[in-house]
């Protein structure tokens, strides 16, 4: 046997006892008869088990000081900016954040969400795997832990959600670049599975129709909402004999993307194509060109979610809130309006 792979289970087999009496022995309880306490103490010398009691205390308390946060996809820089918001909010309240990658996997997702419940976590922040329903999340809402859900709300959850308004950003950013001279706008990148994509093609659409332009269904090309994903959406955008001018990205890694797939056909973003990101990463700001895009503050949006968090881990008995973020667009060179910076903002 692996002795780096003892488990409790592996030791109550050996034992010829139950894993509970197993459990009581390692925890020193006195329920315990003597004979068996050294029996399976035996088993424990022979087997090498290594008893981390640290992380049975953890297990054991009701209320810790750990905070759970888990993403979807930590390879995209506005869920590490996310993170450090909620960091910089549960650690000055004393609480330590647990931070795990579902990469889309609902299966992960589960997985980790029934370890940091191991260990005692006494919230949640998530941003739900593709796919995740409401009853992915009951267990949790059965026992009392507080959930905020972010970026991505999940129907008939109940529990608490922020996200940003994708629709009033998505309907701005369409209003700009027509106001720039486009009419060929295209919407590129995002699974369309998702609420957020559904939400920020709706802005899109209406959009579009604010500035009197056609609504034309091969101008979106869904895509993973990745650079990557971004190369191949204004790839194929880009093969359509009516071409689009220009682009609303799914978000900024995606319009990172489309400035890639744009150069590779000897195209300048800015120049000859207009791109538009959503987000408003750190790295926005310093590319080339720099990026126009819809800012949604994740940094600000990780503190916002973990306010609303340590509000209900304090109230004792979490009460469901729902709340919208405001955006603004913020104007750079991507889109070529020129080095000019325009703002707008969403009434919300």
């Amino acid at each position: 046997m692996n002795k780096g792979r003892v488990t409790v289970v592996d030791i109550a087999h050996a034992a010829g006892v139950s894993k509970s009496t197993v459990s009581l022995v390692l925890q020193g309880s006195p329920l315990v008869n003597e004979a068996t306490r050294a029996k399976v103490n035996a088993v424990i010398r022979d087997l090498g088990y290594v008893y981390n009691r640290a992380a049975a205390n953890l297990r054991q308390t009701a209320s810790s000081k750990i905070v759970g946060i888990v993403v979807n996809d930590l390879t995209n820089s506005f869920f590490a900016e996310l993170a450090v918001g909620v960091d910089m909010v549960v650690q000055s309240a004393g609480y330590v954040q647990f931070l795990a990658n579902t990469a889309e996997s609902v299966t992960r997702q589960g997985e980790v969400i029934a370890s940091m419940r191991e260990h005692g976590i006494s919230g949640l922040v998530i941003s739900p795997a593709r796919g995740t329903e409401a009853a992915d999340l009951k267990p949790l809402v059965a026992s009392g832990i507080p959930v905020v859900v972010v970026v991505r709300n999940i129907a008939g959850a109940k529990v608490s959600s922020l996200i940003s308004d994708n629709r009033a950003g998505a309907r701005a950013a369409v209003e700009h670049l027509a106001g720039l001279g486009h009419r060929r706008i295209a919407f590129l990148g995002g699974f369309p599975d998702t609420a957020v994509f559904d939400e920020r093609r709706v802005g899109y659409r209406e959009g579009l129709a604010a500035a009197g332009l056609e609504v034309a269904n091969d101008l979106i090309a869904g895509s993973a909402p990745s650079r990557a994903g971004g190369v191949d959406a204004v790839q194929r955008a880009l093969l359509l004999a009516d071409r689009p001018t220009a682009a609303l990205c799914f978000n900024d890694a995606v319009a990172f993307g489309v400035c890639d797939g744009l150069r590779s056909r000897r195209m300048e973003p800015g120049v000859d194509f207009g791109v538009v990101g959503f987000d408003d990463v750190i790295e926005a700001k310093t590319a080339v060109p720099a990026l126009t895009t819809i800012s949604v503050d994740p940094q600000g949006m990780g503190q916002r979610a973990a306010q609303l968090l340590m509000k209900q881990i304090n109230a004792g008995k979490p009460e469901p809130e729902a709340l919208t973020g405001a955006v603004r667009l913020v104007v750079r060179q991507s889109c070529g309006a020129g080095a000019k910076r325009q703002e707008w903002r969403s009434a919300v």
